[in-house]
């Protein structure tokens, strides 16, 4: 149906007049009248009866008013969905209890007025491929993993270097000390069972494992999530398993686990906003402008990060 002659009746209805309607459309009279019997044509009936007074609905007209009313709020709310500064802005955070939703948070402390939905997508191809099709607005990522270049029109820039800690049970040989260094941890145990191969994830643990000479650890499939994690990691003297110093947990007192920093290098996750170069979205460059103003740029001799990752600015 066409919505030009849908809108043209309801203003020739609120006007009551085809005269007035013209002058309202900032048409001609004799366009408003071929639009009226165009979706006469196609409705099949008549809508108006000429009076002296102008134009009268018909019981047909009357009939049809509010459906046509209805099709121009739908049409507004379809353009609004998508039009600039009015669409929520769509970020990936890859979950929400990590340090990335965190960021969120804080933006949208921040910017209350910005509205947001915020998703969690698995693995980096699809996010950035979600980025590219103009699925979501943003993604945070680790980049550039080995073999992966971002698409033309994608931009990263670093965000967040997020430190790791160590994180044991009461019984394992680590738990009296008050810092440990990534070299103390060779030939140590580490279980991430989460670390699906092709994930960005597991090429950086994968590196920092090298680098240290621990053994890294996935068995334990499927994933029960960080919960089941802790339930092993608290009984066990001999596996520990790596957390973000940002990453809000509350476990039962029991279990007297030990959250460790690590020190001399920090080994350091690090995010970056991923995003394409021809989004629109106001929202979008708020967040970037945000993000890259809070960003201590921590990369350096005190820090560690695989060779693969983007160097910060």
């Amino acid at each position: 149906m066409d919505l030009n002659a849908v809108r043209t009746f309801v203003a020739a209805v609120d006007a009551g007049q085809f005269q007035k309607a013209a002058a309202d459309l900032s048409l001609t009279q004799q366009a408003v009248s071929k639009r009226i019997a165009a979706l006469e044509g196609e409705l099949g009936v008549r809508l108006f009866t000429r009076t002296a007074r102008g134009a009268d609905l018909t019981i047909d007209g009357q009939a049809f008013l509010p459906h046509a009313r209805a099709l121009l709020q739908a049409a507004e709310r379809a353009t609004a969905s998508v039009r600039p500064g009015s669409r929520a802005l769509r970020v990936d955070v890859v979950g929400r209890r990590v340090a990335t939703g965190g960021l969120m948070r804080e933006f949208h402390r921040a910017n209350p007025d910005i509205e947001l939905d915020v998703v969690t997508l698995y693995g980096a191809d699809r996010a950035i491929e979600a980025v590219e099709s103009g699925t979501i607005d943003a993604t945070f990522r680790a980049v550039l993993m080995p073999g992966r270049h971002l698409p033309e029109g994608i931009e990263a820039v670093p965000v967040l270097d997020e430190p790791l800690q160590l994180v044991t049970g009461h019984r394992h040989p680590l738990a009296g000390e008050e810092s440990v260094t990534p070299a103390q941890l060779a030939g140590c145990r580490i279980w991430m069972p989460g670390n699906d191969p092709g994930t960005e994830w597991a090429a950086y643990y994968d590196e920092l494992a090298a680098a240290f000479g621990f053994t890294l650890e996935v068995t334990g499939r499927p994933n029960f999530g960080v919960e089941a994690l802790l339930d092993t990691i608290a009984d066990s003297t001999t596996l520990a398993t790596f957390l973000s110093d940002q990453t809000p947990l509350v476990w039962p007192v029991g279990y007297d686990l030990r959250r460790i920093p690590l020190r001399d290098p920090t080994p350091v996750y690090p995010h970056s906003l991923i995003w394409h170069t021809d989004n629109p979205h106001p929202g979008l460059a708020t967040l970037r402008r945000h993000l890259t103003a809070a960003y201590p740029g921590r990369r350096g001799s005190g820090v560690w990060t695989p060779a693969w990752v983007r160097p910060a600015p």
